[in-house]
Protein backbone atom coordinates (compact mmCIF):
# COMPACT_ATOMS: atom_id res chain seq x y z
CA UNK A 1 0.00 0.00 0.00
CA UNK A 2 1.45 3.37 -1.04
CA UNK A 3 0.38 6.45 1.00
CA UNK A 4 0.38 9.80 -0.79
CA UNK A 5 -0.04 13.23 0.75
CA UNK A 6 -1.35 16.72 0.15
CA UNK A 7 -0.13 19.79 1.98
CA UNK A 8 -1.87 22.93 3.10
CA UNK A 9 0.54 25.85 3.37
CA UNK A 10 -2.00 28.60 3.89
CA UNK A 11 -0.39 30.94 6.45
CA UNK A 12 -2.20 31.62 9.66
CA UNK A 13 -2.93 35.03 11.00
CA UNK A 14 0.33 36.40 12.41
CA UNK A 15 0.56 36.13 16.20
CA UNK A 16 1.75 39.39 17.72
CA UNK A 17 4.39 38.35 20.24
CA UNK A 18 5.26 40.78 22.97
CA UNK A 19 8.54 41.55 24.58
CA UNK A 20 9.09 40.74 28.20
CA UNK A 21 9.47 37.93 30.63
CA UNK A 22 6.08 37.92 32.34
CA UNK A 23 3.99 34.77 32.20
CA UNK A 24 1.14 33.21 34.09
CA UNK A 25 1.42 30.06 36.16
CA UNK A 26 -1.94 28.55 37.08
CA UNK A 27 -2.71 27.21 40.52
CA UNK A 28 -5.00 24.24 41.15
CA UNK A 29 -8.24 23.39 42.91
CA UNK A 30 -11.63 25.06 43.05
CA UNK A 31 -15.36 24.64 43.58
CA UNK A 32 -18.26 25.28 41.26
CA UNK A 33 -21.08 27.57 42.34
CA UNK A 34 -24.79 26.77 42.35
CA UNK A 35 -27.45 27.50 39.72
CA UNK A 36 -28.83 30.94 38.99
CA UNK A 37 -31.85 31.97 41.00
CA UNK A 38 -34.92 33.49 39.41
CA UNK A 39 -34.79 36.68 41.45
CA UNK A 40 -32.37 39.51 42.06
CA UNK A 41 -29.67 38.28 44.41
CA UNK A 42 -26.68 39.73 46.16
CA UNK A 43 -23.48 39.42 44.18
CA UNK A 44 -21.24 36.53 45.27
CA UNK A 45 -17.69 35.52 44.47
CA UNK A 46 -17.49 32.23 42.57
CA UNK A 47 -14.72 29.77 41.74
CA UNK A 48 -14.45 28.21 38.29
CA UNK A 49 -11.88 26.07 36.46
CA UNK A 50 -9.68 28.04 34.06
CA UNK A 51 -7.32 27.06 31.22
CA UNK A 52 -4.53 29.61 30.72
CA UNK A 53 -1.98 29.70 27.91
CA UNK A 54 1.24 31.40 29.13
CA UNK A 55 3.29 33.37 26.59
CA UNK A 56 5.70 31.11 24.66
CA UNK A 57 8.67 32.99 26.12
CA UNK A 58 7.77 31.58 29.54
CA UNK A 59 8.70 28.10 28.34
CA UNK A 60 5.86 26.40 30.21
CA UNK A 61 2.84 24.53 28.80
CA UNK A 62 -0.80 25.52 29.29
CA UNK A 63 -1.90 24.86 32.85
CA UNK A 64 -5.36 24.30 34.32
CA UNK A 65 -6.24 26.07 37.55
CA UNK A 66 -8.94 28.02 39.38
CA UNK A 67 -10.08 31.64 39.16
CA UNK A 68 -12.10 33.35 41.89
CA UNK A 69 -14.19 36.22 40.48
CA UNK A 70 -17.19 38.40 41.26
CA UNK A 71 -19.65 40.32 39.07
CA UNK A 72 -21.38 43.47 40.36
CA UNK A 73 -23.80 45.89 38.70
CA UNK A 74 -24.86 49.46 39.36
CA UNK A 75 -28.57 48.57 39.09
CA UNK A 76 -29.97 45.15 40.03
CA UNK A 77 -33.59 46.08 39.17
CA UNK A 78 -33.41 47.90 35.82
CA UNK A 79 -36.18 48.74 33.40
CA UNK A 80 -36.19 47.36 29.88
CA UNK A 81 -34.17 49.85 27.84
CA UNK A 82 -31.88 50.84 30.73
CA UNK A 83 -28.11 50.63 30.44
CA UNK A 84 -26.51 48.57 33.23
CA UNK A 85 -22.88 49.09 34.21
CA UNK A 86 -21.07 45.82 34.94
CA UNK A 87 -17.87 45.30 36.93
CA UNK A 88 -15.98 42.00 36.58
CA UNK A 89 -13.46 41.61 39.41
CA UNK A 90 -10.93 38.78 39.29
CA UNK A 91 -10.40 38.40 43.03
CA UNK A 92 -7.80 35.62 42.75
CA UNK A 93 -6.28 35.13 39.29
CA UNK A 94 -5.34 31.61 38.28
CA UNK A 95 -1.77 32.81 37.97
CA UNK A 96 1.46 33.96 39.61
CA UNK A 97 4.78 35.39 38.52
CA UNK A 98 6.84 32.34 37.46
CA UNK A 99 10.22 34.09 37.48
CA UNK A 100 12.48 35.51 40.18
CA UNK A 101 12.49 38.96 38.58
CA UNK A 102 10.14 41.47 40.22
CA UNK A 103 7.64 43.14 37.89
CA UNK A 104 7.03 46.89 38.15
CA UNK A 105 3.75 48.65 38.78
CA UNK A 106 1.23 49.62 36.10
CA UNK A 107 2.17 47.17 33.33
CA UNK A 108 -0.95 44.95 33.28
CA UNK A 109 -4.07 45.69 31.20
CA UNK A 110 -6.94 43.20 31.65
CA UNK A 111 -9.82 42.58 29.24
CA UNK A 112 -12.59 40.00 29.31
CA UNK A 113 -16.20 38.96 28.80
CA UNK A 114 -19.22 38.61 31.09
CA UNK A 115 -21.79 36.00 29.98
CA UNK A 116 -25.48 36.88 30.15
CA UNK A 117 -28.15 34.21 30.59
CA UNK A 118 -31.79 33.78 31.49
CA UNK A 119 -34.08 36.41 30.01
CA UNK A 120 -31.25 37.89 27.92
CA UNK A 121 -28.26 36.17 26.35
CA UNK A 122 -24.95 37.37 24.95
CA UNK A 123 -21.57 38.64 26.15
CA UNK A 124 -20.60 41.95 27.73
CA UNK A 125 -17.13 43.18 26.76
CA UNK A 126 -15.21 44.55 29.75
CA UNK A 127 -11.79 46.14 30.14
CA UNK A 128 -9.69 47.46 32.99
CA UNK A 129 -7.09 50.20 33.38
CA UNK A 130 -3.35 49.67 33.07
CA UNK A 131 -2.97 49.65 36.82
CA UNK A 132 -1.32 47.15 39.17
CA UNK A 133 0.98 47.16 42.20
CA UNK A 134 4.52 45.76 41.84
CA UNK A 135 4.68 41.97 41.73
CA UNK A 136 7.63 40.35 43.51
CA UNK A 137 9.54 37.49 41.94
CA UNK A 138 7.51 34.27 42.18
CA UNK A 139 4.76 36.35 43.81
CA UNK A 140 1.01 36.06 43.26
CA UNK A 141 -0.61 38.31 40.67
CA UNK A 142 -2.92 40.93 42.20
CA UNK A 143 -6.68 41.25 41.92
CA UNK A 144 -7.99 43.43 39.07
CA UNK A 145 -11.33 44.79 37.85
CA UNK A 146 -12.83 45.35 34.39
CA UNK A 147 -15.93 47.33 33.48
CA UNK A 148 -18.45 47.47 30.64
CA UNK A 149 -22.14 48.06 29.95
CA UNK A 150 -25.13 46.35 28.36
CA UNK A 151 -28.64 47.47 27.44
CA UNK A 152 -31.56 45.53 28.92
CA UNK A 153 -33.75 44.25 26.06
CA UNK A 154 -36.15 41.86 27.82
CA UNK A 155 -37.97 41.64 31.16
CA UNK A 156 -37.15 38.87 33.63
CA UNK A 157 -34.19 37.46 35.53
CA UNK A 158 -30.85 38.02 33.77
CA UNK A 159 -27.88 36.08 35.13
CA UNK A 160 -24.29 37.27 34.88
CA UNK A 161 -21.36 34.82 34.94
CA UNK A 162 -17.61 35.46 34.67
CA UNK A 163 -16.24 34.68 31.20
CA UNK A 164 -12.87 34.40 29.51
CA UNK A 165 -10.26 37.02 30.35
CA UNK A 166 -6.83 38.10 29.15
CA UNK A 167 -3.93 39.77 30.94
CA UNK A 168 -1.82 41.95 28.65
CA UNK A 169 1.58 42.98 30.03
CA UNK A 170 3.69 45.86 28.70
CA UNK A 171 7.16 45.49 30.14
CA UNK A 172 9.93 45.64 27.55
CA UNK A 173 7.80 43.21 25.51
CA UNK A 174 4.06 43.07 24.84
CA UNK A 175 2.66 39.75 26.13
CA UNK A 176 -0.83 38.25 26.23
CA UNK A 177 -1.98 35.45 28.50
CA UNK A 178 -5.53 34.35 27.59
CA UNK A 179 -7.48 32.43 30.22
CA UNK A 180 -10.64 30.59 29.17
CA UNK A 181 -13.44 29.12 31.26
CA UNK A 182 -13.24 25.33 31.28
CA UNK A 183 -16.68 23.89 30.54
CA UNK A 184 -18.51 27.23 30.20
CA UNK A 185 -20.52 28.92 31.47
CA UNK A 186 -18.94 29.68 34.84
CA UNK A 187 -21.22 29.79 37.91
CA UNK A 188 -23.62 32.72 38.22
CA UNK A 189 -22.21 35.55 40.33
CA UNK A 190 -24.99 38.15 39.96
CA UNK A 191 -28.67 38.13 38.96
CA UNK A 192 -30.67 41.20 38.01
CA UNK A 193 -34.43 41.33 37.42
CA UNK A 194 -35.65 43.64 34.65
CA UNK A 195 -39.18 45.01 34.46
CA UNK A 196 -41.16 46.97 31.89
CA UNK A 197 -41.52 46.39 28.19
CA UNK A 198 -41.63 49.62 26.22
CA UNK A 199 -39.86 50.38 22.94
CA UNK A 200 -36.28 49.12 23.14
CA UNK A 201 -33.30 50.14 21.08
CA UNK A 202 -32.05 46.72 19.97
CA UNK A 203 -29.07 48.02 17.99
CA UNK A 204 -25.96 46.12 19.04
CA UNK A 205 -22.26 46.09 18.20
CA UNK A 206 -19.43 43.64 18.77
CA UNK A 207 -15.64 44.05 18.60
CA UNK A 208 -13.11 41.57 17.26
CA UNK A 209 -10.78 42.51 20.15
CA UNK A 210 -11.04 44.44 23.40
CA UNK A 211 -7.53 45.90 23.22
CA UNK A 212 -4.73 46.67 20.79
CA UNK A 213 -1.64 48.77 20.27
CA UNK A 214 -1.84 52.29 18.84
CA UNK A 215 -2.85 52.13 15.18
CA UNK A 216 -4.23 48.57 15.31
CA UNK A 217 -7.47 47.93 13.45
CA UNK A 218 -10.46 46.47 15.28
CA UNK A 219 -13.35 44.93 13.34
CA UNK A 220 -16.71 46.33 14.46
CA UNK A 221 -19.91 44.48 13.53
CA UNK A 222 -23.41 45.79 14.14
CA UNK A 223 -26.95 44.39 13.98
CA UNK A 224 -30.52 45.72 13.98
CA UNK A 225 -29.67 49.19 12.68
CA UNK A 226 -31.98 50.87 10.15
CA UNK A 227 -31.51 49.12 6.78
CA UNK A 228 -29.57 51.35 4.38
CA UNK A 229 -28.65 53.88 7.08
CA UNK A 230 -25.24 55.54 7.19
CA UNK A 231 -23.37 54.41 10.31
CA UNK A 232 -20.60 56.26 12.14
CA UNK A 233 -18.20 54.09 14.14
CA UNK A 234 -16.18 56.13 16.63
CA UNK A 235 -13.95 55.98 19.66
CA UNK A 236 -15.15 57.48 22.93
CA UNK A 237 -13.41 58.89 25.98
CA UNK A 238 -16.18 59.15 28.55
CA UNK A 239 -18.77 61.57 27.14
CA UNK A 240 -16.46 62.87 24.40
CA UNK A 241 -15.73 61.45 20.97
CA UNK A 242 -12.07 60.86 20.10
CA UNK A 243 -10.35 61.24 16.74
CA UNK A 244 -10.84 57.56 15.83
CA UNK A 245 -13.76 57.38 13.36
CA UNK A 246 -14.89 55.52 10.26
CA UNK A 247 -18.18 55.02 8.41
CA UNK A 248 -20.23 52.12 7.07
CA UNK A 249 -23.66 51.47 5.55
CA UNK A 250 -26.18 49.06 7.05
CA UNK A 251 -27.32 46.32 4.65
CA UNK A 252 -30.89 45.23 4.01
CA UNK A 253 -31.07 43.39 7.32
CA UNK A 254 -29.62 46.32 9.32
CA UNK A 255 -26.19 44.72 9.75
CA UNK A 256 -22.78 46.24 9.00
CA UNK A 257 -19.07 45.52 9.31
CA UNK A 258 -16.40 48.21 9.63
CA UNK A 259 -12.70 48.34 10.42
CA UNK A 260 -11.69 51.11 12.84
CA UNK A 261 -8.03 52.07 13.23
CA UNK A 262 -7.60 53.06 16.89
CA UNK A 263 -4.72 55.51 17.19
CA UNK A 264 -5.93 57.90 19.92
CA UNK A 265 -4.55 56.72 23.29
CA UNK A 266 -7.52 58.39 24.99
CA UNK A 267 -10.00 55.97 23.37
CA UNK A 268 -11.58 53.84 26.11
CA UNK A 269 -14.70 52.68 24.26
CA UNK A 270 -16.22 52.28 20.79
CA UNK A 271 -19.75 53.20 19.64
CA UNK A 272 -21.77 53.04 16.43
CA UNK A 273 -24.66 55.33 15.63
CA UNK A 274 -26.96 56.66 12.93
CA UNK A 275 -27.09 60.36 12.13
CA UNK A 276 -24.60 63.18 12.47
CA UNK A 277 -23.88 62.88 16.20
CA UNK A 278 -23.98 60.28 18.96
CA UNK A 279 -27.51 59.47 20.04
CA UNK A 280 -28.13 56.64 22.50
CA UNK A 281 -31.55 56.06 20.94
CA UNK A 282 -30.04 55.45 17.50
CA UNK A 283 -26.74 53.90 18.47
CA UNK A 284 -25.08 51.06 20.30
CA UNK A 285 -22.19 50.94 22.77
CA UNK A 286 -19.88 51.99 24.10
CA UNK A 287 -17.98 48.73 24.24
CA UNK A 288 -14.82 48.92 26.31
CA UNK A 289 -11.54 49.10 24.37
CA UNK A 290 -8.03 49.63 25.70
CA UNK A 291 -5.11 51.08 23.75
CA UNK A 292 -1.97 49.27 24.90
CA UNK A 293 1.68 50.14 24.39
CA UNK A 294 5.08 50.08 25.97
CA UNK A 295 5.09 53.73 27.04
CA UNK A 296 8.18 55.85 27.45
CA UNK A 297 11.64 54.30 27.31
CA UNK A 298 13.48 55.05 30.58
CA UNK A 299 16.69 57.02 30.44
CA UNK A 300 19.70 54.82 29.90
CA UNK A 301 17.58 52.10 28.26
CA UNK A 302 17.42 50.74 24.73
CA UNK A 303 14.24 49.32 23.24
CA UNK A 304 14.88 46.10 21.36
CA UNK A 305 12.47 44.81 18.71
CA UNK A 306 12.31 41.69 16.62
CA UNK A 307 9.93 39.97 14.23
CA UNK A 308 8.49 36.48 14.50
CA UNK A 309 7.69 35.29 10.97
CA UNK A 310 4.69 33.03 10.44
CA UNK A 311 5.55 29.71 8.83
CA UNK A 312 3.46 26.98 7.24
CA UNK A 313 1.43 23.90 8.05
CA UNK A 314 3.20 20.87 6.56
CA UNK A 315 3.71 17.15 6.91
CA UNK A 316 6.30 14.53 6.01
CA UNK A 317 6.10 10.75 6.16
CA UNK A 318 8.75 8.15 6.94
CA UNK A 319 8.06 6.19 3.75
CA UNK A 320 5.55 5.68 0.96
CA UNK A 321 4.85 1.96 1.09
CA UNK A 322 3.52 -0.47 3.69
CA UNK A 323 3.71 -4.26 3.40
CA UNK A 324 0.76 -5.84 5.19
CA UNK A 325 1.01 -9.40 6.52
CA UNK A 326 -0.23 -12.22 4.30
CA UNK A 327 -3.32 -14.37 4.85
CA UNK A 328 -4.20 -17.86 3.70
CA UNK A 329 -6.56 -18.59 0.83
CA UNK A 330 -9.81 -20.01 2.09
CA UNK A 331 -9.33 -18.72 5.61
CA UNK A 332 -8.92 -15.00 4.99
CA UNK A 333 -8.76 -12.78 8.07
CA UNK A 334 -6.75 -9.75 9.20
CA UNK A 335 -3.83 -8.59 7.06
CA UNK A 336 -2.01 -6.19 9.40
CA UNK A 337 0.76 -3.61 9.40
CA UNK A 338 1.71 -0.13 10.57
CA UNK A 339 1.30 3.21 8.83
CA UNK A 340 4.57 4.94 8.08
CA UNK A 341 4.99 7.64 10.74
CA UNK A 342 3.69 11.05 9.68
CA UNK A 343 5.28 14.19 11.17
CA UNK A 344 3.12 17.33 11.23
CA UNK A 345 4.70 20.76 11.74
CA UNK A 346 2.37 23.68 12.45
CA UNK A 347 4.45 26.85 12.39
CA UNK A 348 1.74 29.23 11.13
CA UNK A 349 1.01 31.09 14.37
CA UNK A 350 -2.55 32.14 15.16
CA UNK A 351 -5.77 30.51 16.37
CA UNK A 352 -6.41 27.75 13.79
CA UNK A 353 -5.97 24.05 14.49
CA UNK A 354 -5.48 21.34 11.85
CA UNK A 355 -6.99 18.06 10.72
CA UNK A 356 -5.24 15.09 9.07
CA UNK A 357 -7.62 12.76 7.22
CA UNK A 358 -7.18 9.69 5.04
CA UNK A 359 -9.14 7.74 2.47
CA UNK A 360 -8.26 4.55 0.61
CA UNK A 361 -9.06 2.98 -2.76
CA UNK A 362 -10.25 -0.58 -3.30
CA UNK A 363 -7.42 -3.12 -3.24
CA UNK A 364 -6.95 -4.47 -6.77
CA UNK A 365 -5.71 -8.00 -7.33
CA UNK A 366 -5.16 -10.48 -10.17
CA UNK A 367 -7.77 -10.95 -12.85
CA UNK A 368 -9.81 -7.94 -11.74
CA UNK A 369 -10.32 -9.25 -8.19
CA UNK A 370 -10.90 -6.60 -5.54
CA UNK A 371 -11.02 -6.17 -1.78
CA UNK A 372 -13.35 -3.31 -0.79
CA UNK A 373 -11.87 -0.10 0.62
CA UNK A 374 -14.29 -0.47 3.53
CA UNK A 375 -12.33 -3.55 4.64
CA UNK A 376 -9.37 -1.39 5.75
CA UNK A 377 -9.48 -0.20 9.35
CA UNK A 378 -7.00 1.68 11.49
CA UNK A 379 -6.24 2.46 15.13
CA UNK A 380 -4.69 5.99 15.16
CA UNK A 381 -2.28 7.43 17.73
CA UNK A 382 -0.75 10.89 18.01
CA UNK A 383 2.07 12.33 20.14
CA UNK A 384 2.79 16.02 20.80
CA UNK A 385 6.35 17.32 21.08
CA UNK A 386 6.92 18.95 24.52
CA UNK A 387 6.53 22.73 24.44
CA UNK A 388 3.98 22.75 21.61
CA UNK A 389 1.07 25.17 22.24
CA UNK A 390 -1.45 22.66 20.83
CA UNK A 391 -2.12 19.08 21.87
CA UNK A 392 -3.09 16.65 19.15
CA UNK A 393 -5.88 14.10 19.47
CA UNK A 394 -5.94 10.78 17.64
CA UNK A 395 -8.91 9.96 15.47
CA UNK A 396 -11.32 7.15 16.31
CA UNK A 397 -10.45 3.54 15.58
CA UNK A 398 -12.56 2.10 12.78
CA UNK A 399 -12.98 1.75 9.04
CA UNK A 400 -11.17 4.12 6.66
CA UNK A 401 -12.94 3.38 3.39
CA UNK A 402 -13.27 5.51 0.29
CA UNK A 403 -15.25 8.15 2.21
CA UNK A 404 -12.32 8.67 4.56
CA UNK A 405 -11.80 9.17 8.28
CA UNK A 406 -9.85 11.45 10.62
CA UNK A 407 -6.36 10.25 11.56
CA UNK A 408 -5.49 13.09 14.00
CA UNK A 409 -6.32 16.74 14.71
CA UNK A 410 -5.75 19.72 17.00
CA UNK A 411 -8.45 22.21 18.07
CA UNK A 412 -8.66 25.94 17.41
CA UNK A 413 -7.36 28.04 20.29
CA UNK A 414 -6.00 31.40 21.37
CA UNK A 415 -2.48 30.29 20.40
CA UNK A 416 -1.82 27.10 18.45
CA UNK A 417 1.03 25.29 16.73
CA UNK A 418 3.73 22.74 17.42
CA UNK A 419 5.25 19.49 16.22
CA UNK A 420 3.42 16.16 16.22
CA UNK A 421 4.00 12.53 15.21
CA UNK A 422 1.06 10.49 13.96
CA UNK A 423 0.92 6.69 13.64
CA UNK A 424 -1.73 4.04 13.12
CA UNK A 425 -2.07 0.28 13.22
CA UNK A 426 -3.61 -1.00 9.96
CA UNK A 427 -5.81 -4.06 9.47
CA UNK A 428 -7.32 -5.22 6.18
CA UNK A 429 -10.18 -7.72 6.66
CA UNK A 430 -9.62 -10.14 3.77
CA UNK A 431 -12.73 -12.24 2.98
CA UNK A 432 -12.34 -16.02 2.99
CA UNK A 433 -11.59 -17.56 -0.43
CA UNK A 434 -10.36 -14.27 -1.86
CA UNK A 435 -8.39 -15.13 -4.98
CA UNK A 436 -4.71 -15.82 -4.37
CA UNK A 437 -2.26 -13.14 -5.45
CA UNK A 438 -0.99 -9.67 -4.61
CA UNK A 439 -3.44 -6.83 -3.85
CA UNK A 440 -2.66 -3.11 -3.67
CA UNK A 441 -4.58 -0.02 -2.65
CA UNK A 442 -3.60 3.63 -2.22
CA UNK A 443 -4.14 5.48 1.07
CA UNK A 444 -4.22 9.25 0.53
CA UNK A 445 -3.54 11.57 3.50
CA UNK A 446 -4.75 15.18 3.44
CA UNK A 447 -3.66 17.88 5.93
CA UNK A 448 -5.86 20.97 6.31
Amino acid sequence: MRPTMRRSTEPRRRWAAALGITALVVTGGGLLGGPAQAAATASVAVDFPTHCIPPPIAGIPPIDGTTTAQITVDNATPQVGDTVAVTYTVVVPAASNPVDLALPADIMTPTGKVTLGGAQSGDVTVAGPKKNPPVPGKGAFPSFSMTGTFTVTAPGAITLSPGDYNIHTSYIMELDTPCTVTGPPAPVSETVVATGGGQVNERAVQLSAASGQEGDEVTVTGTKFTPGAGITVAGRDGDAQTGDTTTATADGSGAFTAKLAVSDPDTTGIVAYEGGAWDAEKGAGPLAYTVTGGGEIPDGSQQLTTTVRAGTLSMTQAGDSVQLSGVDFGRGGASTGDLRTVTVEDFRGGPAGWSLTGKVTDFKGPGGARISADALGWTPSCATKPGSPSTCAAGSAGAVGSAGATLASTPDGAATGGEFTVDAGLSLDVPAFTGAGSYAGVLTLTLT
